[in-house]
């Protein structure tokens, strides 16, 4: 008697939070019109894809882009618009996420005032204005590190070398540790 009790007590936050949740959503349409709600119904598929991405439009987060190439480096954007690699962490080095769609992002220098871009000959630059080239797609690998891709040119990444420069994005993969990053707080 005392374990059933228990495990109802268990349960009960979990039936209340539940309900709580549902009271500011919007009655669910059965399915097939006259057919009763049933757990198993399926939802038009145009519906459901534009709610996927929503949690996540609009959210920007602060990272600092960590890379684990030679003894370890963080993309900075600096004042002058340059940008490289340091190994210590400093004011430069925060940058703000941006989504713009679906696995695209874009990097922008909270200090600097600056967007990272990638031109059409894979090299980095920053800019004041938001434009194409400031898009990446950030692909999350096997091993938990992220590359990004720029989506206004395929085929080319943001990499560093062991010495903490930026190396052209058509001469790196993503298979290649330069182009691992680890986003940190």
């Amino acid at each position: 008697m005392m374990i059933v009790l228990s495990i109802q007590m268990s349960l009960l936050p979990l039936l209340i939070c539940g309900l709580l949740s549902r009271l500011g959503q919007p009655d669910t349409p059965p399915c097939n019109g006259s057919q009763a709600w049933t757990w198993g119904c399926q939802w038009d598929q145009g519906d459901r894809l534009a709610k996927d991405g929503e949690h996540l439009m609009g959210i920007k987060r602060h990272r600092r882009l960590f890379c684990q190439v030679g003894i370890g480096f963080h993309i900075v954007v600096l004042p002058d618009g340059k940008i490289t690699g340091v190994h210590r962490v400093d004011r430069y080095s925060l940058l703000e996420m941006s989504p713009v769609e679906r696995g695209v992002v874009t990097l922008f220098g909270v200090r600097s005032g600056l967007f990272i871009a990638m031109n059409s000959s894979g090299h980095l630059y920053s800019s004041v204005h938001y434009g194409p080239e400031c898009d990446f797609r950030e692909q999350l690998l096997a091993n938990h590190y992220n590359a990004y891709e720029s989506a206004a040119h395929p085929g080319m990444y943001i990499g560093l070398s062991r010495t903490g420069r930026t190396k052209r994005g058509d001469r790196v993969t993503p298979t290649m540790s330069v182009t691992h990053f680890l986003p940190r707080l």
